[in-house]
């Protein structure tokens, strides 16, 4: 049994990022870069040369070596100014601690809809002294996953324009089983 994330993004509005080839490789370069930016890697701190070579390399990998856990998108009309990444992660003990002490601003969410995973959550957080860009944030717990959808993006003026395509490619996210049937027959079927 293989498990894979899937998610239809719309190829009028979405560049998908892979982790090699010449195809896309500006729209790769500009989420990257977004991507960093989260984790606090800002171009022309004290080591954050290396830290971006080390944090591009990793995320390359992951796109490349990911086993169908990670799908990366770049806003195709404007590649610096929306990028958006889905990861599924194993449900442990050490993700649930991780989230119950997330800081109190993230706890300012609401429900968000998906037809295949259920109810999740959304949090939006605009750009503050806190939060050095803007970022949206889907979350879904499937009891033995959490799967999550987190776009970032720069661009302050144009960011809440992002939000109704950021939800349409949301609603799209799912996590699939993939099952072989053996001699007993047995198939089972994704929920309605």
């Amino acid at each position: 049994m293989t498990s894979h994330l899937q998610a239809d993004a719309d190829p009028a509005r979405w560049v998908a990022i892979r982790g090699r080839g010449f195809s896309g490789s500006r729209h790769r370069r500009a989420a990257i870069n977004m991507l960093m930016s989260t984790i606090g890697i800002t171009q022309g701190q004290p080591g954050s040369g290396l830290l971006s070579f080390i944090a591009t390399r990793a995320i390359k990998a992951g796109l490349r070596h990911s086993n169908g856990r990670f799908l990366a998108w770049s806003w195709k009309e404007d590649p610096s100014a929306l990028a958006a990444l889905a990861q599924v992660q194993e449900m442990t003990p050490q993700v649930r601690a991780a989230r119950a002490s997330m800081p109190i601003e993230y706890d300012d969410t609401e429900n968000f809809a998906n037809p295949h995973l259920g109810v999740g959550e959304k949090l939006v957080m605009e750009a503050s002294e806190r939060t050095p860009t803007n970022f949206v944030s889907y979350t879904w717990d499937t009891g033995t996953h959490l799967i999550t959808l987190h776009a970032v993006s720069p661009d302050r003026e144009r960011f809440l324009l992002f939000l109704d395509p950021l939800d349409q490619l949301a609603r799209t996210v799912r996590w699939v089983e993939d099952l072989q049937i053996d001699e007993n027959n047995i198939l089972r079927l994704p929920k309605a």
